[in-house]
């Protein structure tokens, strides 16, 4: 079907109207060779609640927006290259049916769609254009995925210290290395994590000495592996060593609401 999409009047035509819904906000979609596969609705678990976004797979790219006018307007344009992208099917919740989760290196998020088939032939077209990129481009599949973000309504107390209570006033943070809802206290730490982003993002306390430890051993590592230099001189030793708030009231998630990639209660990742 790609093949005998591509380049054709209609083809064009498609993504033309594409490019038109997301206007002078929206990036140009036109490539040659690229093909517009398919669109709809899927609703996607955003920080607060689920909300409905456009879809539209391309045989190289997922797009995605907020939708303003269904088929006449959306912004918030999203591109997401198929290349790094990797699914994984996600039991139903009470909220949610018909689940499954998109990770990416930089973003990962869960949407549901309107029925079980809708689901199945969601995964399978993406499934069958992934594939086909990463065979053409001989690219192995993408082993490393941001952490999707927990719901705030997911708890009312941080998901670390699991002490202070989350309010009006006490704000909900969110750590970007595990994704979990934490309090200021427990992610007061920044930490640069190039594949998500240029500028240090919040972490928190545990993700944060993680990352400290990982990135030492890093630096220990090269250091082995560099070239010994001739030693030229030396001076003495001194002896001296040289180092958005929240509006909706929250409610409590239930608890038999199994998280996003593990069998295990959030409870037990405290340290």
């Amino acid at each position: 079907m790609v093949d005998h999409l591509a380049n054709t009047e209609i083809n064009s035509q498609r993504i033309a109207a594409v490019e038109n819904c997301f206007g002078a906000s929206g990036q140009p979609l036109a490539l040659p060779g690229r093909v517009l596969l398919g669109e709809g609705i899927l609703t996607k678990e955003c920080r607060k609640k689920p909300k409905p976004r456009i879809f539209f797979l391309f045989n190289d790219i997922l797009v995605y927006g907020s939708i303003v006018i269904n088929k006449r307007k959306y912004n918030s344009q999203h591109i997401i290259p198929l290349e790094d992208v990797t699914l994984e099917t996600l039991p139903d919740t009470l909220q949610m049916k018909n689940r499954w989760m998109i990770k990416t290196s930089k973003k990962s998020f869960v949407v549901s769609a309107a029925s079980l088939t809708e689901r199945k032939e969601w995964i399978s077209h993406l499934e069958e254009c992934i594939r086909h990129l990463l065979t053409k481009t001989g690219r192995q599949p993408s082993t490393e995925h941001a952490a999707p973000w927990i719901p705030d309504k997911a708890t009312d107390i941080c998901m670390r210290c699991t002490q202070t209570k989350f309010s009006t006033l006490t704000r909900r943070h969110h750590c970007r290395k595990c994704g979990f809802v934490v309090c200021a206290d427990c992610s007061r730490q920044r930490f640069l994590m190039p594949r998500l982003s240029p500028k240090p993002l919040r972490v928190c306390n545990l993700c944060y000495r993680q990352l400290l430890a990982e990135k030492k051993k890093e630096e220990a590592d090269l250091r082995q592996t560099e070239p010994i230099s001739a030693i030229q001189g030396y001076e003495p030793s001194s002896g001296d060593d040289s180092d958005k708030s929240d509006d909706d009231k929250a409610d409590r998630w239930p608890a038999d609401t199994e998280f996003y990639t593990s069998q295990v209660s959030w409870s037990s990742f405290h340290s």
